[in-house]
């Protein structure tokens, strides 16, 4: 048993895929990955380096010397120059040219940016499985009436699949702000200390031009076609609120998710799907709490707590850069990134194993139902020869002494029986009872689910072809 605190987003919640892209490893590959492309683009500008030193720091590119690394950040306290030691004692051809007029941040944000997109891809993965598994549910059951709830009282009715449309619409606001994020990738090049590149304008002697190739040059090395226009030493921190806001986006979309589900599992009409050998509480063995659903709730509030971290500190920046960003986006973007991760895991485990209860479902639905259809039962008595005004009385005084039964008397609604019982409606049970069809009351509902899924979701679903779904792990 460890004696040391572990984060429980990488002991109990996110994904191997996503603690992967964040880990330590990961961030010093990348790191030689961008030494390597530096030196190779220097040289091909004309610098002075050759082709076996670039070879030399490929070769070594993946064969990283830990140990090394380690020992020497014990002496010089700084994480960068302490690996482009350790590069140079297995490159020592090349040793003196790695790292070439360039700041920390060269490595270090270029690093994040490139890590923070590959993140926000396995995101949108994540996001597409779901809507997939959202828009099955919806289809199937786009016909169920269901009792509809504004306030948490009850209101006209829906159908089930209807609901769960309002959950796949805002799980797709997300997705295509996370689109539309994505379609700016940008490095942040190659910069120098404060942004102006002065240090590179000196390598190669004051060609302006060969400075501009350079930072395009890397970051087409690395796989992106663009770099920030301008930075101060870093990347403006703006680029980190911006980005966590839009997982935050998606931790609200969840929660709303989330709580409907839990709301419906006290209702007893659906529930989350729950293990054969799953014990739901310690001391009262019947219970089935919604628990998937809760630490859904409970993770996607801290990713929205976490918002008001990169917030501070773009709005703390001073000038071309302070560093006390540094210590936080170490852990508050990362683990935005676990945290939604994990979030949106659940909630593709939770929608993929959903267990509809459709009589209970009716059985609520009928309860309300007779008096949400006086008005029509009140036509239908005019149109036999009632008069409008003192039936509408009769209902109102009849839906009165119905509802106090329901209520005060713990009675079922006999609402029905009571208007039947009056002559002055002159309509009989059996008749208010076609009334009563619940699918006369859904509206368009069935039709909206099927316009929402064929014009809104498919569209989605076929631009995502080549997403693997099944090797998107849930």
């Amino acid at each position: 048993m460890k004696n040391t605190y572990e984060s429980p987003l990488t002991s109990r919640y996110a994904s191997r895929e996503m603690q992967a892209l964040f880990s330590p490893d990961k961030k010093f590959r990348t790191w030689r990955k961008l030494w390597v492309a530096l030196a190779e683009s220097q040289m091909e500008l004309g610098l002075d380096i050759s082709k076996d030193q670039v070879d030399e720091l490929k070769k070594n590119q993946d064969n990283i010397n830990y140990d090394i690394a380690q020992a020497r950040e014990k002496e010089v306290r700084h994480d960068v120059m302490s690996h482009v030691y350790a590069y140079g004692i297995q490159c020592p051809k090349a040793a003196g040219i790695i790292h070439l007029g360039a700041t920390s941040c060269f490595v270090g944000d270029n690093t994040d940016l490139i890590i923070d997109y590959e993140a926000l891809d396995l995101i949108k993965k994540r996001l597409v499985k779901l809507i997939s598994i959202l828009s099955r549910f919806a289809d199937q059951y786009k016909d169920l009436p269901t009792l509809g709830f504004t306030h948490f009282q009850p209101a006209q009715p829906t159908t089930v699949g209807k609901r769960a449309c309002l959950w796949i619409q805002d799980f797709i606001f997300d997705l295509e702000s996370l689109e539309d994020f994505l379609q700016r990738r940008r490095l942040r090049g190659v910069k120098g200390t404060t942004g102006t590149q002065a240090s590179f304008l000196e390598l190669f002697d004051g060609d302006y031009e060969k400075v501009k190739l350079l930072d395009k040059m890397v970051a087409k090395k690395m796989g992106y076609e663009d770099v920030f226009a301008v930075t101060g030493q870093t990347y403006s921190r703006k680029f980190d609120s911006q980005l966590v806001n839009i997982l935050a986006g998606i931790a609200q979309s969840a929660t709303k998710f989330s709580n409907d589900i839990r709301l419906l599992q006290h209702l007893k009409e659906i529930e989350e799907p729950f293990e054969k050998n799953q014990i739901g509480s310690s001391a009262m063995a019947y219970k089935r709490n919604p628990m998937r659903s809760e630490r859904i709730a409970s993770l996607a509030r801290y990713i929205i707590a976490d918002m008001i971290n990169p917030a501070m500190t773009v709005s703390g920046q001073w000038f071309e850069r302070t560093l006390d960003d540094s210590a936080n986006r170490r852990i508050s973007v990362p683990e935005a990134f676990l945290a939604t991760d994990a979030v949106l895991n659940l909630c593709a485990n939770v929608s993929d194993g959903l267990v509809v209860y459709p009589k209970l479902i009716g059985q609520r639905l009928m309860k309300e139902l007779p008096f949400m259809a006086t008005e029509n039962i009140m036509m239908d008595a005019v149109k036999k020869g009632g008069n409008r005004q003192e039936l509408h009385e009769k209902i109102r005084l009849h839906s009165l002494a119905a509802a106090r039964i329901v209520k005060e008397e713990g009675g079922e609604n006999d609402l029905v029986d009571r208007i039947a019982g009056d002559p002055s409606f002159g309509i009989s049970k059996e008749e208010i009872l076609e009334i009563l069809r619940p699918d006369l009351y859904i509206g368009c509902a069935p039709m909206q689910v099927r316009e929402f899924l064929e014009n809104i979701v498919k569209p989605i679903l076929d631009n995502e072809e080549s997403i693997d779904m099944e090797q998107v792990s849930v």
